[in-house]
């Protein structure tokens, strides 16, 4: 391992060497070692950057959080345009990449990180997504897209739960067929898109 080799963005490196081990192997395999091995550093590297290796995966999950951010403003832009489902089935695609639905399955089975990054708002990712949808849903609903009743918290749940479930049922790096993931969000619409029009 090379030691004395100036890094730039270090932290930025590091996770990228992550996001690479939790697709090749994934999320079992992410320790340590195998992201410090990967990014081509020495093992003390990430802990001079980080306080253990815990805080190294909230911050990667923070970092993704923050994609996360930038991908909802675009969503909310988009309100009004194409159709709904059209812009559902785009935004679950993105979302559920193969790197954040590797991220999910680690926040589930590390407690150590799940309880450093919980909020009062839940599992994160998964709840800032279901947040995401939530207030896009509303700017169409606003724009009498959808039905005025419609239940925009349990239609993003449903959303978000459903194509978690599509996606995390995949190998690792492969997307669903476009085709049904759109059947299910057809599905979980149809209701308040149809009883807009009554």
């Amino acid at each position: 391992m090379p030691t004395g080799v100036h890094l730039r963005d270090v932290r930025g490196q590091l996770f990228h060497a992550a996001e690479r081990v939790l697709l090749r192997d994934g999320p079992n395999a992410l320790t340590s070692r195998a992201v410090t091995t990967e990014a081509d550093v020495a093992k003390g590297v990430l802990h001079r950057h980080f306080a253990d290796f815990d805080d190294f995966l909230a911050e990667l999950v923070r970092n993704r959080l923050a994609r996360l951010a930038d991908q909802a403003a675009l969503l909310q832009a988009a309100a009004g345009t194409r159709s709904v489902t059209e812009n559902l089935v785009n935004t679950l695609i993105e979302l559920f990449d193969p790197v954040t639905t590797a991220l999910t399955s680690l926040i589930f089975f590390r407690d150590e990180l799940r309880t450093r990054l919980r909020g009062e708002k839940g599992l994160p990712i998964l709840s800032e997504a279901q947040e995401m949808l939530r207030t896009y849903l509303s700017a169409e609903r606003e724009q009498g897209r959808i039905a005025p009743n419609a239940e925009l918290s349990a239609l993003a749940v449903a959303l978000i739960g459903a194509a978690h479930l599509i996606f995390a049922g995949r190998p690792r790096q492969s997307l669903p067929n476009p085709t049904e993931l759109e059947k299910m969000v057809t599905t979980v619409m149809a209701d308040p898109l149809q009883r807009r029009l009554l």
